[in-house]
């Protein structure tokens, strides 16, 4: 089988270079030229682990190809995923153009029988809208198929989660077109991953109230670390006993400065905008939106807490992307953090492993350190901020030594706070 993927952002090169794993013909097309032609000489784009090498294998083994040209791509496939970004609009809705623009491509493109499948995240009624919109725009009149095969892909774990996934969900009400995907996906069938077969609208409603339902977790934890910061007791004990309970289950309950990243902000804000579409109360949702605003600023009280007046101190901050193993700053805690430190006056020395030249984008005016150690030294408090694993072992004495005041703000809970009181440093975290 052959298949192309529109769009080389996160989602269609992690879908395009996995299929190819799988063993079937890809070929991936954008319209970025500088993009495809970093691909076609071995460069990833993003930051993924694992990516790069499963991009190289399939690209030599000839499985995986990179284009600007849509019309071969689509003659050549059965199956074109729709994989181009979505972003939000200002009252949250998705922007849909490039999407559309994607769409028409691909219909004029259409040679024969294709299954066009919607990766991208959109509005429900997308898969409706786009059977009408292709019938309208072939060129060349002829039968095709429509789906939704949303991604449920972990930023950092993205290779894991597509190659042994919870569950594939295949969205169509074409039996021809369910078949195609089903048979697409038959190298899952020998770990017995689930295939959870729906309607379109059900599968394009499942990604946004799959996010919305983790993102509510996040945001719960939160409030109770909040609400343990004020009583004094511990919130890891709080989540630990809540987690026990199969009916809760102990994913997603990690307290710290809030959500980011692609998807949560984006989806909890795309859900509402459908829910006022059809004149839906969503008030679980709209509050968790704005209790996740509120927490990223809820970390700055802790922070003057532990360094008073912020005027004319000097951070260093470990962490700048949304969370680990990924350089991508999209609505990341970090950029609120600290711009509002900068604004109180403080001056600011960052370290990330890979997201320092995304973040130099939102944050042109701080300063960015060769390591942990250097963006440490001389600084009156230290603020972690991403729990990425080289900053769970630091060398504490030399942390010690190298802050002007041993002073710490740990926002992820990634160290004890007896341990670090023990060791002589001012410690906070959040609900601990």
């Amino acid at each position: 089988m052959h298949i192309a993927v529109i769009g080389t952002g996160y989602v269609g090169l992690v879908t395009g270079a996995c299929f190819a794993e799988f063993g079937v013909d890809v070929t991936c097309v954008d319209v970025d030229e500088s993009k495809i032609n970093a691909l076609n000489n071995g460069k990833i784009p993003i930051y993924e682990p694992g990516l790069g090498k499963i991009v190289e294998k399939n690209a030599d083994a000839g499985r995986l190809r990179f284009t600007t040209d849509i019309k071969s791509a689509v003659e050549e496939a059965l199956v074109v995923f729709l994989a181009v970004g979505t972003p939000p609009l200002p009252d949250g809705s998705p922007d849909m153009t490039y999407y559309q623009q994607a769409a028409k491509d691909v219909a004029e493109a259409m040679n024969g029988y294709k299954v066009l499948v919607t990766k991208s995240t959109v509005p429900v009624g997308t898969g409706k809208w786009l059977s009408e919109f292709v019938a309208e725009h072939q060129k060349q009149p002829g039968d095709f198929g429509v789906a939704s095969n949303p991604e449920f892909l972990r930023e950092g774990a993205a290779i894991e989660d597509f190659m042994r996934p919870d569950r594939v969900v295949i969205g169509s009400n074409e039996e021809k077109a369910i078949d195609v995907m089903k048979d697409l996906y038959r190298p899952l069938y020998l770990i017995e991953t689930p295939i959870v077969i729906t309607s379109l609208e059900a599968a394009e409603l499942i990604k946004y109230a799959a996010n919305a339902f983790l993102a509510t977790k996040i945001t719960f934890i939160n409030e109770m670390a909040n609400l343990c910061d004020a009583i004094g007791c511990d919130v890891h004990e709080v989540a630990r006993g809540m987690g026990m309970d199969k009916r809760i289950g102990n994913k997603f309950l990690h307290p710290g400065p809030g959500y980011g990243g692609s998807c949560f902000p984006k989806d909890t804000r795309a859900l509402t905008s459908v829910a006022d579409k059809y004149d839906v109360e969503t008030l679980i949702v709209d509050a968790v939106v704005d209790a996740n605003e509120r927490q990223r600023q809820a970390m700055i009280p802790k922070i003057e807490k532990l360094v008073g007046d912020l005027d004319g101190k000097r951070i260093g901050v470990l962490g700048l992307s949304f969370k680990p193993e990924t350089d991508d700053m999209r609505e990341s805690p970090a950029t609120d953090i600290i711009k509002e430190v900068v604004s109180r006056g403080a001056t600011v020395k960052a370290y990330d492993p890979v997201a320092m030249e995304e973040a130099k984008r939102d944050l042109p005016d701080i300063e960015y350190a060769t390591d942990e150690y250097d963006a440490i030294e001389g600084a009156d408090a230290l603020l972690i901020v991403t729990e990425w694993n080289q900053f769970r072992a630091l060398d504490l004495n030399r942390v010690k030594s190298l802050l002007k005041t041993p002073k710490v703000a740990d926002l992820r809970n990634i160290y004890e706070p007896s341990d670090m009181i023990e060791m002589g440093f001012e410690y906070v975290g959040v609900g601990r």
